[in-house]
């Protein structure tokens, strides 16, 4: 039995503009997001213009949903309604679970070289966890394990499991994976997945073939048919590679090395009801969170 997971679609993302008008390039989280369950939405927000990004996102609520924020270059600023503030480095995490209810806002801010880069991940709550108490962790750059293997893969383990090492976020309800991986030219990786676990891999540098990393794999494959995956199987920067099921992922690299984030997690499989920042079940559901928001009953005491 071949264990190998394939690709089931590649996606480029598309420019969008969000909160007071950072200019972003979103990845997935356009109309039916099924595929992806339970990730409802990827955004790229990496800029070396300040005017794109310097208005931020001023506060805004979230429920049902978790937000997870991985900063690469520059910081962001954040609050939140449970009085938590702070700053988001390079390197750190913020893994907000809104859960009943949050408002809070994130502002980011370019390098001494005006860079700012990160990514956004939403993940989806069960019926069960839509009304849990919120809860927020920022993990600093230091929590989280990096495993290097002798062939030079490096792995930032954030969530899950990577080569034995548990990463710093644990107790999440979808048991996901998230890992930052670089690996260098002409190198094989296999990564272990859950056989009915949704999998992702997005690259943000460089470019890797995915799924094709056998002993037919030619490192010398570099056709101009881009997408013509039975002459040219890479995966280059800014694409999203959605998988199909199985238990491994195989990536192989030919004259350039590879970054990218590897995002897994457990299939709800329940309806959903969206709008916004607010990610409910039904449209009843949906319409009382707002109807909270008017209200100003929308933090629920915890």
């Amino acid at each position: 039995m071949d264990d190998r997971r394939r690709i089931k679609k590649v996606i480029k993302g598309k420019p969008v503009i969000e909160g007071a008008g950072v200019h972003l390039k979103r990845i997935f989280g356009f109309g039916d997001v099924r595929e992806f369950d339970p990730f409802l939405l990827l955004d790229d927000f990496r800029s070396s213009e300040p005017r794109d990004f310097l208005q931020g996102f001023p506060w805004h609520p979230h429920r049902g949903i978790e937000t997870i924020t991985y900063m690469i270059d520059g910081v962001v600023e954040h609050g939140d309604s449970l009085g938590n503030s702070g700053v988001i480095h390079p390197g750190e995490v913020q893994w907000m679970t809104a859960g009943s209810g949050i408002i809070h806002q994130e502002m980011p801010k370019g390098d001494k070289k005006g860079r700012m880069g990160g990514f956004q991940l939403w993940a989806n709550l069960p019926a069960s966890s839509k009304m849990m108490a919120p809860r927020y962790r920022e993990i600093t750059e230091d929590q989280i394990p990096v495993v290097t293997k002798e062939n030079g893969v490096r792995i930032r383990v954030i969530c899950g499991e990577a080569e034995g090492i548990q990463g710093p976020v644990q107790d999440i309800v979808t048991d996901p994976k998230y890992l930052d991986l670089s690996i260098p030219e002409r190198t094989r990786l296999t990564i272990p997945v859950i056989e009915d676990h949704t999998a992702f891999a997005y690259v943000i540098e460089g470019k890797a073939s995915f799924c094709q990393a056998n002993d037919s794999f030619s490192y010398e494959v570099e056709s101009a048919n881009y997408f013509d995956m039975d002459t040219d199987p890479f995966i280059a920067s800014g694409e999203l590679a959605l998988f199909d099921e199985g238990r491994q992922v195989d990536v192989a690299t030919a004259s350039d090395p590879v970054r990218f984030l590897f995002v897994s997690g457990r299939p709800i499989g329940e309806p959903i009801a969206w709008r916004g920042p607010i990610v409910m079940n039904t449209q009843e559901e949906l319409k009382t969170a707002f109807d909270d928001l008017n209200r100003g009953t929308f933090i629920r005491s915890v």
